[in-house]
């Protein structure tokens, strides 16, 4: 019986520890959606107040759905590691109480004997009446484990007793937590059916001003080109280069092998084979553009910052996201991500070490393009630009500042990410 209650202890510890730890990762996602939240409605509040609807205020309000969508679906989850757990302490207080009534009813059945069989002269009679000395022995301690025995059955429904009791209190809390839960997640579904109908008020404000909102994408679309064009002939202005100097550096190589003294034919094509390898180290991974052990170098490091690089301005949030966007009914395709500001004039900074591959004007404001290695980051509708072609940045540092956004309200920077020539997500690479 004891090894069953021991084990009975060691179930409920390992359901308690597991349910426990899946508590506390729900609470820290919890706290991070919330945080995530309040810093959405912060941004929103600086453009909630405007006359005219815009583009990013509905893009705040989507994003913001989304992470209100995340935080009630915590809750759920939530909700329904209570149901499971108050289902297994429903289930193990059943188990638990057959039995303690079990244990009653063995404890009372050896109650009733013993009260029908208290007579000292039965006991003295056992043990008298035993055909030996040791046979009279081990009948004193026969009576000695049946009195022990009897005293077991009191401790263990005392235990079993005091189980039952945190047992319930433990579900008691449970039902608490769930009650608080319910209550919690029908809050935010309300909150999240306002951020539903004020998303349709913007919806509705932009549909009216359909001939503003399409002169802002239309701009938009016109810069977006341009700069497209720009960022494809530096682009393939750095391949070339890192070509040529490839090109060069297998040439000296080959040079400096044909002026090698040559022993034998053997040691030749040995040191051939040597260098050959090298020559194709930088291109093994299929490269967009050859690199060399310095740019190799950069571009792992700028890898290993995925999910950890800072954004490009301060306090800035994503007010058209990255690919194609439903506008008040109006398609566009971002190429990358158009962050707004409170203010125009703000410092943009340099998402991590590089070289400046391109600084020119678009038409609509400056861009300035920055090599990591395979990877190219572009900043544009700028200002100005306080970096030239060639110089080398480092995290953090200041290469321009944003300029007015297409709506007239505060400033805005366009944040593009290349991998060669090919434009992905920059958001996933941002902290």
């Amino acid at each position: 019986m004891k090894k069953l209650f021991f084990l009975l202890t060691c179930v409920l510890a390992v359901q308690v520890c597991l349910a426990q730890s899946e508590k506390e990762k729900m609470q820290r996602e919890r706290q991070q959606l919330q945080q995530e939240l309040r810093e959405i409605q912060a941004n929103y509040s600086k453009v909630k107040g405007q006359q005219k609807a815009t583009i990013g205020q509905l893009n705040i309000l989507q994003n913001k759905m989304q992470v209100q969508n995340r935080y009630i679906s915590n809750i759920n989850s939530e909700i329904k590691l209570l149901n499971d757990d108050i289902y297994v302490s429903n289930v193990e207080l059943t188990r638990l109480q057959r039995q303690l009534d079990t244990l009653k009813e063995e404890y009372a059945r050896s109650v009733v004997y013993a009260y029908k069989n208290n007579s000292t002269y039965d006991y003295l009679n056992f043990i008298f009446s035993a055909g030996s000395f040791n046979d009279a022995l081990r009948r004193v301690a026969y009576l000695k484990s049946y009195q022990a025995y009897n005293e077991s059955k009191v401790k263990t429904i005392k235990e079993t007793q005091s189980l039952i009791e945190q047992r319930k209190q433990q579900l008691l809390g449970k039902t608490n937590q769930k009650h608080s839960a319910l209550l919690n997640q029908k809050e935010q579904l309300n909150e999240l059916e306002g951020q539903k109908k004020e998303k349709d008020e913007v919806v509705q404000k932009l549909k009216s001003q359909a001939n503003d909102l399409a002169k802002q994408i239309s701009i938009k679309k016109k810069r977006d080109q341009q700069l497209r064009n720009q960022i494809a002939a530096a682009i393939r202005r750095e391949i070339e280069k890192a070509r040529e100097e490839e090109r060069k550096r297998i040439a000296a190589l080959k040079a400096a092998e044909a002026n090698k003294p040559k022993t034998s034919t053997t040691t030749t094509e040995t040191s051939t084979a040597a260098v050959t390898p090298k020559a194709k180290t930088t291109t093994a991974r299929r490269e967009p553009i050859p690199l060399n052990e310095g740019e190799l170098k950069l571009a792992n490091s700028f890898e290993r910052n995925h999910g950890g690089l800072p954004w490009p301005v301060d306090n800035g949030y994503v007010s058209i996201p990255f690919g194609v966007s439903n506008i008040g009914g109006l398609m566009m395709d971002n190429p990358g991500l158009t962050i707004s500001t409170q203010s125009a004039g703000v410092p943009v900074k340099a998402v991590f070490d590089g070289e400046v591959s391109a600084v020119s004007n678009t038409g609509e404001g400056m861009m300035v393009m920055i090599r990591h290695g395979r990877y190219f980051t572009v900043y544009s509708n700028l200002s100005s630009a306080s970096v030239n072609r060639g110089d080398a940045v480092r995290t953090g540092q200041a290469i321009g500042r944003a300029a007015t956004a297409d709506d007239g309200t505060g400033g805005q920077v366009d944040f593009m990410l290349m991998v060669g020539e090919k434009n992905v997500n920059p958001r996933p690479w941002l902290r």
